[in-house]
């Protein structure tokens, strides 16, 4: 396995108005007060950009065709093998954990044929093929920030009303992920918990087990009603048992670089705000964090611990 040097990322001293914090009025002033924060985090790194910093990385939502600014990362230690069910997953669910800590990654996109565009959209997007080129371009351009190396197997997402994956399904899958996998022998996977029900999630997570994946991150971020849902977090425990022990990454410091993320893969999202529900859902998660420090986090699951 080669190794590589890190290289300390310069960064912006932190102030309270780059960090927001809910305040008594709670989810309705959030999303303004994120918004704000990370306008004026923008606009100090595209004066980083302007002045040739070459530690700042311009990226353009694929969209909105708008840019934006992220500081960039240099990966170390083990190559990490990311198997995600959409082209948002990764991102909405675990960046922040890899913008914190950078290490070498290769996704793997398993349902990369979709439908799913915001309603306002559907006449600029009209077919399954202007749709999925659009959030090809998402993936790609949420990529971006991380280095990552691509992989896109074409499968089509399963719409509403969502029914149990075909066993067959599952078996293709499967057999398409192993001879990646066998290309990538010092990699570590990580996959989704499949804390949701949804169909394609669930059979990438059964796929990420029968390769021997151990390290999994909670999939309901985007999805409120999943995270408060008790039948879903029943039906979570019901099918892990005991085996799936909870960790959490501190994102803090990196959430506003993670709004940016979000802005590549959602760049059709309308109203704006409507992406930042992964990041409340990091700022509830952040409230189990043993040392109470961190305002945000991520919820990651093991089932054993990591080899090296």
């Amino acid at each position: 396995m080669t190794k590589e040097t890190p290289v300390q990322v310069r960064t912006q001293p932190r102030s309270p108005a780059d960090l927001p914090v809910p305040d008594g009025h709670g989810i309705y002033t959030f999303p303004d007060d994120l918004h704000r924060a990370h306008q004026t985090h923008t606009r100090r790194l595209a004066t980083r950009y302007r002045t040739h910093d070459h530690h700042v990385l311009e990226v353009t939502a694929p969209h909105t065709r708008v840019p934006y600014y992220i500081e960039t990362r240099t990966s170390a230690g083990r190559p990490v093998l990311v198997i995600e069910p959409h082209h948002d997953d990764f991102a909405l669910s675990a960046s922040g954990a890899f913008l914190a800590r950078p290490r070498p990654l290769t996704v793997i996109t398993v349902f990369t044929r979709s439908r799913s565009v915001h309603p306002a959209l559907e006449t600029t997007y009209p077919t399954i093929h202007a749709v999925s080129e659009l959030r090809d371009r998402e993936g790609a351009a949420a990529l971006a920030p991380f280095g990552a190396r691509r992989r896109l197997l074409g499968h089509k997402n399963a719409e509403p009303p969502y029914r149990p994956y075909d066993p067959r399904a599952l078996e293709q899958v499967t057999e398409e992920l192993r001879r990646v996998v066998a290309a990538h022998p010092d990699a570590e996977l990580l996959a989704p918990a499949a804390v949701t029900r949804h169909p394609d999630h669930l059979l990438v997570h059964e796929a990420a087990v029968r390769l021997g994946c151990t390290w999994f991150w909670e999939d309901l971020a985007f999805w409120a009603t999943y995270a408060l849902a008790g039948c879903d977090q029943h039906l979570f425990r019901t099918r892990t048992g005991a085996t799936m022990r909870p960790e959490l990454v501190d994102i803090t410091d990196v959430v506003l670089d993670k709004v940016t993320v979000l802005r590549m893969h959602g760049s059709q999202m309308h109203p704006a705000r409507k992406m930042y529900r992964p990041i409340r859902h990091a700022f509830t998660t952040a409230a189990d964090l043993v040392d109470g420090v961190g305002r945000y986090a991520e919820r990651f699951y093991r089932t054993k611990a990591p080899a090296c």
